[in-house]
């Protein structure tokens, strides 16, 4: 058996399957699936099964010959008997019809009966002789691969070990459907032995989640969404098509490309060798006309009916419909649907398109230009593509452009971008072509996800002597606006707004775009003072003009900056914006207003309005199409849905749109910070260090300031749980650093209450002090709901530390009122934690009765690292948990604690670790390890941990 070595992805549900079918023999089981799909890499992975450990295999395959050698699939298995008959018992006579045709089993075999004189009787005779020799090497699994090339022989001889199965053999049996005569893998029907296991599985391509795991582990990175889906595009989800692809890439890019990027990548990629040469042999055994309606499918590029296919062929109807039928048949074409025909996959069209010699691919083109052109609607973009292919260049201009105007009044603000920076690529365009198209392409830019390909031919413009120096400026702008979407760029790209407002004095509205963007504050380290100057500049503006599009575009940033920065007037000015709109670019500014004012009252505490807000940003962008837009909202969504607890499903949320917008800095940073958040509550150490490292915290400058501001206090909180109090405190101190620096006491809140029981627990009580006296000097004045509750906690904290549990009880039960009324679920509860701590203290009759039912509280939100401290503390206390009768049993189902232990395993956590996340003693947590291992049926922990990952 042949093992090729394409990655085994998603498949995990059809070989436990196969296992339990393949340890009850008599078994048999089909896997059908088209080529490339994994059949024989499921089968390897099935033998390497330890349930499967010491079966015997004997395997064969079909061959694809014009004259297949009778029997020849089940006989060459059978050639590797000589490995086991010598331990098998005593073979009968029967066994010697097989002499002849296994002349290397001689030694094992009795003589060879004399012919009973009627070809069925002694085909008859050799097939019992098959089964006997089975039957003697029992426990035995028949591997026949490629069973839709196996002689009818061999089909009739597997048909009758179906019908009769030895005892104690199983069949595993794989075949392409499709290519089977009559689409019937066994030649014919029969019917299955009484009380054996009959199995069959379909094995299908890979989805597009599927596609980015396989290709993550092939090219030891995370892929990116948009590289994903596109690979998936162009291999159908074949897992062997995929593996090729993706081998010869480079990692790097794969993992950052956004859609534009990860098109020019794959586009770039050569037909794999292996893949070109078996398409081509396909392509040779074709009669002529079906050759032609093959060759002009490759040409067209993407579906088509067989009117056109047959047009373009140059072949008349009736002959066209054979030649699309045989080209159907031999499977060279296929059906994907409402009767349009193309190509399996890309690769395979691609094969065939560069071996059409150039001067027919040129005529081929010319002529598609001319039948498209009656098609209704008359598809631009082909046009375009054609025109290009044929040398038409001044009418692939005309197409292209024309085609980019269609796609961003449809909304497909994507295509419209790709479609301009393919134009902008060509060498012929005059200076006029270049203005014209280089503003298109940058008012779309800054509403598309696409960001690297954009951003360089932006660049490119810049020093393209074609553009003209009016417009210089609007383009150095809108790359700024991406240079601030990405890692790294965000001091860059403030240079270039500077430079572009400076360019811009001839057009005032999009000089004030860029003073707009230049009062965001929540982008680098640069201090909010400078910021205020520059939105005094936009106040400025909007009093100045009366265009409602360009006031809409200057509120999304101005309004949005003002609250972030804690003035108390913004929601008030925000509630007044009309909500009217009269273009789709109003509405484009109306859902940026909407997302950006969300994300400003996640970070600063109103949560209610946060999510309120996101659904209405969403709402909005969805309809006049605003992918980039979308992604802002839907990263803010997962934040607030941290703040206000809604914890369900939510890493795997977080993770998916990571793997969506990992290369935009607004989105990605967001995504990090909550992924770190979530493990930090779950005890998941390593994993948590890695979110927050993602942030940037190291590199404030060229990063979202509060998410850092935040990492920074969740990187604290992390080392607080590990009690490395110095460390805390110098954590603590790089984000107070920064937040003096930047001087928005708004996003105080996650920040002040770690730093101030950093102080306190390594005895610098006064400093806690000193900084609770410096933000009270600094957050009263400002609108912000969460600073001004962590104050309180601040409080509760240093009072608990002088002992002073009395005055420590009325902050922490201020606070988790403060916080209950955001809501802020976690930290409310955590404030009850210290309130119930402080009257344990104190000696409260009954205070230790509080901390179970915080236990509950934390384990419904997933905080199992404070659930298990709480539980930790009441049995330090000697009280009695609550009697818990009737309570559930798991049975073969894993426990809460279980659950906890299992993630925590799989993170790559030792006992010792596990104990210490938990609260556990060693000994509980190595009864929960085996309890874990043997519910999920797995081997060890290291097998564990490679199924999380």
């Amino acid at each position: 058996m042949r093992d090729d070595a394409t990655g085994f992805v998603g498949r995990a549900e059809e070989l436990r399957s196969l296992v339990a079918a393949s340890i009850r023999p008599p078994s048999a089981v089909l896997i059908e699936g088209e080529a490339g799909v994994g059949k024989t890499r499921l089968l390897t992975e099935l033998l390497r099964c330890r349930e499967l450990t010491g079966r015997r295999v004997l395997a064969g395959r079909g061959q694809p010959m014009c004259e297949p050698f009778p029997y020849g699939a089940v006989l060459e298995a059978l050639r590797a008997a000589d490995r086991y008959l010598p331990d098998a018992r005593p073979l009968n006579g029967v066994t010697g019809a097989l002499r002849p045709y296994l002349p290397e089993l001689g030694a094992y075999l009795p003589s060879t009966p004399p012919s009973l004189g009627d070809r069925r009787a002694d085909q008859h005779r050799l097939f019992r002789a098959v089964r006997e020799v089975l039957d003697a090497l029992g426990p035995v699994l028949l591997v026949v691969e490629d069973l839709h090339w196996c002689d009818d022989g061999s089909r009739r001889l597997l048909r009758f070990l179906l019908a009769e199965p030895p005892r104690d053999v199983g069949l595993l049996l794989t075949c392409r459907r499709e290519e089977a005569p009559g689409g019937v893998p066994l030649g014919g029907a029969f019917r299955p032995a009484a009380g054996a296991t009959n199995l069959s599985l379909e094995l299908r391509p890979l989805d597009v989640e599927q596609t980015r795991l396989l290709a993550s582990e092939l090219l030891g990175d995370t892929v990116s969404a948009e590289f994903a889906t596109l690979v998936h595009e162009r291999t159908a989800g074949i897992p062997f098509v995929i593996e090729e692809t993706v081998r010869t890439l480079d990692a790097q890019a794969a993992a950052n490309a956004d859609r534009m990027t990860a098109r020019r990548v794959l586009d770039g990629v050569p037909v794999p060798t292996r893949l070109r040469e078996a398409t081509l042999e396909q392509l040779s055994r074709l009669p002529v006309p079906a050759r032609r309606i093959t060759e002009t499918a490759a040409v067209l590029g993407v579906p088509a009916s067989a009117q056109l296919l047959g047009a373009l062929a140059g072949l008349p109807p009736q002959r066209a419909r054979q030649a699309l039928v045989l080209a159907l048949e031999r499977h060279a074409l296929v059906e994907l649907a409402d009767f349009h025909y193309g190509f399996r996959h890309k690769l395979a069209q691609q094969a065939v398109y560069d071996a059409i010699p150039g001067p027919h691919r040129q005529e081929l083109h010319r002529r598609a230009v001319f039948l498209l052109c009656d098609e209704n609607p008359v598809p631009l973009a082909q046009l375009a593509r054609h025109s290009r292919k044929a040398g038409a260049s001044a009418d692939a201009r005309r197409y292209g452009e024309a085609a980019a105007d269609a796609a961003t009044s449809a909304g497909d603000l994507s295509t419209a971008t790709e479609l301009l920076c393919t134009l902008l690529s060509e060498p012929g365009l005059d200076s006029s072509d270049v203005d014209r198209m280089a503003v298109k392409l940058s008012e779309l830019a800054n509403y598309g996800t696409a960001q690297h390909e954009v951003a360089g031919a932006l660049e490119r413009l810049l020093s393209d002597d074609r553009l003209s120096r009016t417009h210089r400026g609007q383009i150095r702008l809108s790359r700024g606006l991406l240079l601030i979407r990405q890692a790294g760029s965000i001091e860059a790209a403030r240079t270039q707004i500077e430079l572009a407002v400076h360019d811009l004095g001839h057009r005032p509205d999009l000089a004030g775009r860029g003073i707009a963007v230049l009062g965001q504050p929540w982008f680098g380290a640069t201090p909010v003072a400078e910021h205020l100057r520059w939105l005094d500049r936009v106040d400025e503006v909007i009093a100045n003009t009366t265009d409602r599009t360009l006031v809409l575009t200057l509120l999304a940033s101005c309004l949005p900056s003002r609250l972030q920065i804690g003035d108390p007037d913004a929601l008030a000015a925000m509630d007044a914006v009309p909500t009217a709109v009269s273009s789709a670019e109003q509405q484009r500014q109306l859902a940026r207003l909407h997302a950006n004012v969300a994300d400003a009252c996640a970070w600063i505490g109103h949560h209610r309005r946060a999510a309120s807000m996101v659904r209405s940003a969403i709402e909005l962008a969805s309809d006049c199409g605003a992918p980039y837009l979308i992604g802002i909202a839907r990263s803010t969504g997962v934040h607030a849905d941290w703040l206000t607890g809604r914890w369900d499903g939510l890493d795997d949320k977080a993770r998916s749109l990571l793997a969506e917008y990992r290369q935009l800095l607004p989105m990605s940073g967001e995504l990090s910070l909550v992924l770190g958040l979530l493990a930090t509550a779950r005890g998941e150490w390593d994993r948590a260090t890695a979110h927050f490292a993602a942030v940037g915290p190291d590199e404030p400058e060229n990063a979202v300031t509060p998410v850092v501001l935040a990492a920074h206090a969740g990187i604290a909180s992390m080392l607080l749980s590990h009690s490395d109090n110095e460390a805390a405190a110098a954590r603590a101190d790089l984000g107070l650093e920064l937040l003096r620096a930047k001087g928005a006491w708004s996003w105080s809140g996650e920040l002040l209450p770690v730093a101030v029981e950093a102080y306190c627990r390594i005895g610098h009580t006064g400093a806690a002090a000193a900084l609770i006296d410096e933000a009270s000097q600094e957050v009263p004045d400002l609108d912000a709901p969460l600073a001004t509750v962590a104050l309180l906690l601040c409080h509760g904290v240093l009072a608990a530390h002088r002992h002073d549990h009395a005055r420590a009880a009325h902050f922490f039960r201020e606070a988790s009122d403060g916080y209950d009324r955001l809501p802020a679920p976690y930290p409310a509860a955590l404030a009850r934690e210290q309130l119930a701590r402080s009257q344990l203290a104190m000696g409260e009759p009954g205070a230790a009765e509080a901390f179970p039912a915080l236990a509950e509280e934390f384990a419904r939100l997933g905080a199992t690292r404070a659930a298990a401290r709480c539980r930790h503390t009441h049995r330090a206390t000697g009280a009695v948990a609550p009697s818990r009768r009737g309570r559930r049993g798991y049975g073969n189902e894993l426990s809460p604690r279980e659950q906890d232990v299992a993630r925590l395993l799989a993170d790559g956590h030792t006992n010792r670790e596990i104990a210490e996340v938990l609260f556990l003693s060693r000994r509980t947590v190595e009864q929960h390890v085996a309890s874990v291992l043997r519910k999920l049926k797995v081997a060890s922990r290291g097998e564990l941990a490679a199924a999380g990952r």
